[in-house]
C-alpha cells in the first residue's frame, strides 16, 4: 500500500537565496565564499559564511569555477608520498590550504624527469590555480620554465632553486650544525652520505658540513663524500663503502635519517656499534629516529611548518601580494648514535 502523501525534497540553498537572507548582492555572496574573499570586508565575509553554514549551503565547485575562473585547487608534485618528510610537508600544505578554502591534489613523480612533466600536464589539465613543486631539480628543471611561460603561480618546497620562490629548511646551516657537533666530540676523520646530486637538500647539507670541516683545517677527501639514493638501501651501500676506507671514518653524516638508518645497518654487518665504534648523525628527525635501538642523532627540520609557509606564499602569490622565499631554521638533536652513553653538553 502506498502513501497518498507525495515525498518532499528539500531544495538546495542557492547563492540567490543566501544573498536575499544576507541582504547583499549575489556577487558579494560569491566573493565571500571564494578563497581569499577579495573585495569583501572580513566582517561581512564571516557573516555570510556563518549564514551559509546555518542554511546548509553546499558549494558547487564546477559552477564556482565557471563564475570565478578559478578551481580553488592546488596541484602538488612530490617524488614519493611514502617518504615521511614529504608526507609531513604535504600535511602542512593541505592543512593551510583548507584554512583558506583551497583543496590540494598530490601526485608522485619518483624524481623521473619525463614522469614529472607528464604529471604536471595532468594537473594543469585539471585547471588547478597553482602548483607546489616538492621535487625541484638542480640539473635543469624544465617544469619551472613551463610554469613561468604559462604564467601559473607556483612555489617550491623542501628543495630550492636559485631565483625561484621557495620554502626550505636552511640546509647549509643544518649541515654546519652536524659538523660542529662531530667536531665538538673530537671526530677528525669523517664521511658523508651525500644524497642525490640533483636535489638541493643533499647538496646544501653536504656543502655546509664540508665547509665547516674545512674551516677547522680538516678538509674532507673526495672519496669520503659519497653520492647516494635517499633511501635505506642507498645509505647502506654508501655506508659500507665508507667503512671499507682506510683510515675508517670515526663518524658518518647522512643527509637524511632514512639513509642514516641504512648506514647503521652497514655498521651492524661490519660488527660495529653506532655511537660506540662509529658515530652516526642524520637529518630531519623523523619519528623513528628517537625510537631506534640506538637513538639517532639528527638535525631537526620543521617539516609541517615548511608546508604551511609554502601554501601561504602560494596563496599570496596567486592574489598578487609581494612574496619572498623563506628558509626555516633547523635544530641539532643529539642522541646516543653520536653520544654513546655520554650526556650532551652543547
Amino acid at each position: 500500500m502506498t502513501s497518498d502523501v507525495p515525498p518532499t525534497h528539500e531544495e538546495p540553498v542557492t547563492l540567490a537565496a543566501l544573498a536575499a537572507r544576507a541582504g547583499v548582492h549575489i556577487s558579494t555572496v560569491s566573493r565571500a565564499l571564494t578563497p581569499g574573499a577579495n573585495g569583501v570586508s572580513p566582517g561581512t565575509a564571516e557573516r555570510i559564511r556563518a549564514l551559509a553554514r546555518e542554511l546548509g549551503y553546499q558549494r558547487d565547485p564546477a559552477a564556482a569555477a565557471l563564475r570565478t575562473g578559478r578551481s580553488s585547487v592546488f596541484g602538488v608534485l612530490v617524488p614519493r608520498l611514502t617518504d615521511f618528510v614529504l608526507a609531513r610537508v604535504y600535511e602542512g600544505l593541505d592543512a593551510a590550504g583548507a584554512q583558506h578554502g583551497y583543496n590540494t591534489f598530490v601526485v608522485n613523480t619518483t624524481d623521473v624527469p619525463a614522469l614529472r612533466r607528464e604529471r604536471l600536464e595532468e594537473l594543469l589539465a585539471r585547471r588547478v590555480d597553482g602548483i607546489v613543486l616538492g621535487d625541484a631539480r638542480l640539473d635543469g628543471d624544465d617544469l619551472v620554465r613551463v610554469l613561468d611561460r604559462r604564467n601559473i603561480p607556483y612555489v617550491l618546497v623542501s628543495r630550492r632553486l636559485r631565483g625561484h620562490l621557495s620554502v626550505t629548511t636552511d640546509d647549509l646551516l643544518g649541515g654546519r650544525l652536524a659538523a660542529e657537533h662531530l667536531l665538538q666530540l673530537g671526530h677528525r676523520c669523517v664521511g658523508v652520505v651525500a644524497g642525490e646530486p640533483y636535489a638541493s637538500t643533499g647538496v646544501e647539507r653536504t656543502a655546509g658540513f664540508v665547509r665547516r670541516y674545512a674551516e677547522a683545517g680538516l678538509p674532507l677527501p673526495a672519496d669520503y663524500v659519497l653520492a647516494s639514493r635517499f633511501d635505506t638501501a642507498g645509505g647502506h651501500t654508501a655506508g659500507d663503502a665508507l667503512l671499507n676506507l682506510s683510515p675508517r671514518p670515526t663518524a658518518i653524516f647522512a643527509v637524511n635519517d632514512t639513509a642514516a638508518i641504512g648506514v647503521i645497518g652497514a655498521l651492524r654487518e661490519h660488527g660495529l656499534r653506532p655511537g660506540g665504534d662509529v658515530a652516526v648523525i642524520g637529518y630531519n628527525d623523523i619519528p623513528v629516529a628517537a625510537d631506534m635501538p640506538v637513538p639517532l642523532s639528527t638535525v631537526r627540520s620543521p617539516m609541517f611548518e615548511m608546508g604551511q609557509h609554502a601554501m601561504g606564499l602560494l596563496i599570496d602569490r596567486l592574489q598578487g601580494r609581494q612574496v619572498r622565499s623563506k628558509r626555516l631554521r633547523p635544530r641539532l638533536i643529539a642522541r646516543a648514535s653520536t653520544l654513546g652513553d655520554q650526556p650532551y653538553a652543547g
